[in-house]
């Protein structure tokens, strides 16, 4: 069997779990697009540590992590298990390279996990196990973590990154859905998709020099997971863009597949 490919998807508004659109549609035919995996290692935008740390619940709950949202979103249940062996050979991985990684036993699936795997494996019948990004560490450092993980690949996990290409919900707020897409937006994610599929990798860990980079992430967890995917990657093969997409004028909900 081929090796795993690393994923990046941009998990969108919680609202993404109920109504229909084209990256919802796009998500719930990529499962089926790609082989079984064993088990997801999910790199979570929305699983913050001030150091690396990786879930080691067995029966992992489904977070809700937001607020303001219809009901039904807030009855929705992702009991994917968890997988203590992968945990610890994450853990092993990471110390391989240099990397001490604590495990949480009471981490769940926070939205940015189960939002995109709900629609890929809705049976919920395969383990994933949750890794943090550290928004104080720099692009560098969430490379070399995917370096770590670049073996698993070989192992039949599915390296799940969950992020956005651009994420500024104070830009977001004052739009509406339908508002055409900013050029300071557009110029961020154009850069992303060059630097992506020339491997530029250099570029890519030092993402706060790109156009309007900072406007597009304030803060950088949102584009932390999108470097673990890049770092899990063979070295030199172009990246892909699988899906593209646009809301409310400045969120791209841009997906890649790196080989």
């Amino acid at each position: 069997m081929p090796p795993f490919p690393a994923l990046f998807v941009s998990h969108g508004a919680p609202t993404m779990a109920i109504e229909d659109t084209p990256t919802r549609r796009f998500l719930a035919e990529l499962g089926g697009q790609i082989a079984r995996p064993r088990a997801v290692l999910a790199v979570s935008s929305h699983w913050s540590a001030g150091s690396p740390a990786i879930g080691a619940c067995e029966a992992p709950a489904t977070l809700h992590d937001f607020h303001g949202f219809p009901e039904e979103l807030y009855e929705i249940d992702y009991p994917a298990p968890g997988h203590l062996d992968l945990t610890l050979r994450v853990q092993e991985l990471l110390k391989d390279k240099g990397i001490d990684a604590a495990l949480d036993a009471h981490r769940g699936l926070d939205h940015a996990i189960w939002t995109p795997l709900r629609l890929m494996y809705p049976q919920a019948d395969i383990p994933v196990v949750p890794l943090a990004v550290l928004p104080r560490e720099n692009g560098a450092f969430h490379y070399k973590l995917g370096q770590a993980l670049r073996p698993l690949r070989d192992q039949g996990v599915l390296i799940l990154a969950s992020g956005g290409i651009t994420h500024n919900l104070r830009e977001y707020m004052v739009r509406g859905p339908e508002a055409p897409f900013e050029p300071w937006a557009k110029a961020f994610t154009d850069w992303v998709l060059e630097k992506s599929i020339s491997r530029d990798d250099d570029a890519l860990m030092t993402w706060e020099q790109a156009p309007q980079a900072l406007r597009n992430h304030p803060s950088p967890e949102h584009f932390l997971p999108f470097l673990v995917s890049l770092g899990a990657a063979t070295p030199g093969r172009p990246a892909r863009r699988l899906h593209q997409a646009q809301g409310w004028g400045v969120l791209a909900l841009d997906a890649y597949v790196f080989g």
